[in-house]
């Protein structure tokens, strides 16, 4: 791992085993599957969940600081704590949950590399007792949405460069237009398939290999610069509602270094509901 540009940024399963009883790491288990947690768990791990903890019930937005700080210290999380974010499907909500963290500001973040499904597939200790942290005192800044968080307004703006910098994360057939949600999903969420002008089509889970890790540093700069998605851009990722893109998010800004990548959360369930913004789509079906 140490040929990322920020490889303390990832632990292996080996390093997290040394680690189950450090006072100071917090295994965080975020999951599409918010029920999945309670099947077996990394001994120590707590749950975050994604809809739950990290969404405003009403607006479409984050929680705030003052949430924030509650949420943190009921799971015995502190300003100083190593946060290490698992999940299931290649860490896809863990990066998200991971990026959620970083709006404000928690230095010391990390990801198991290979999530649940390589702890799990070398045979390492589950568990159903779900830990009772004492609770903790944490203090946030205000929510930071400029350096990393993209919104409507900005991804407009960003469309009257040159040559904008998108990366939709979607699949295939949702770029193309012929799918409104990723393939094995119900098709429902938005009124137009399709993408945004100008986007490459780089989709999420090719930056991880088989077993859930992610690839090499020569393999992802391959995947991303062979389309034009180079570090000296002013990148914007996006997906359907930001959590496809927080993965690409976290490799391209964590793994190879680029200096200016944000997520556009509101992705395409806003852009595709949208009246009088341009889309295009390739799907003639």
């Amino acid at each position: 791992m140490a040929e990322y540009a920020n490889p303390g940024v990832l632990v292996d399963t080996a390093w997290v085993a040394d680690h189950l009883n450090d006072s100071n790491v917090r295994l965080v288990e975020s999951n599409e599957d918010i029920l999945l947690y309670d099947t077996g768990h990394i001994p120590g791990a707590i749950k975050i969940d994604w809809v739950a903890d990290l969404n405003d019930p009403v607006t479409r937005d984050y929680l705030d600081r003052e949430r924030f700080e509650q949420l943190l210290a009921v799971k015995g999380i502190s300003n100083d704590t190593t946060v290490v974010f698992y999940g299931d499907k290649n860490n896809w909500w863990a990066t998200y949950a991971f990026w959620v963290f970083k709006l404000f500001g928690h230095k010391d973040a990390r990801i198991l590399n290979g999530g649940r499904a390589k702890w799990i597939a070398e045979g390492r200790e589950l568990t159903k007792t779900v830990p009772n942290y004492p609770v903790a005192t944490y203090r946030a800044p205000e929510r930071d949405d400029r350096r990393i968080r993209a919104f409507r307004d900005q991804v407009m703006e960003h469309l009257k460069q040159a040559n904008p910098t998108l990366v939709d994360v979607r699949s295939p057939q949702e770029f193309s237009g012929e799918k409104l949600h990723m393939p094995e999903y119900p098709q429902e969420g938005t009124l137009r398939g399709g993408h945004i002008p100008g986007a490459q089509n780089i989709p999420w889970a090719q930056a991880a290999n088989a077993d859930g890790t992610f690839k090499s540093r020569a393999e992802l700069e391959e995947l991303y610069q062979g389309k034009g998605i180079t570090p000296d851009k002013d990148v914007i990722a996006y997906c359907r509602i930001g959590e496809r893109s927080s993965h690409t998010w976290f490799v391209l800004t964590y793994l190879l270094g680029y200096p200016q990548v944000r997520n556009y959360d509101g992705s395409w369930t806003e852009w595709g509901n949208m009246v009088g913004v341009p889309i295009e789509k390739t799907y003639q079906g």
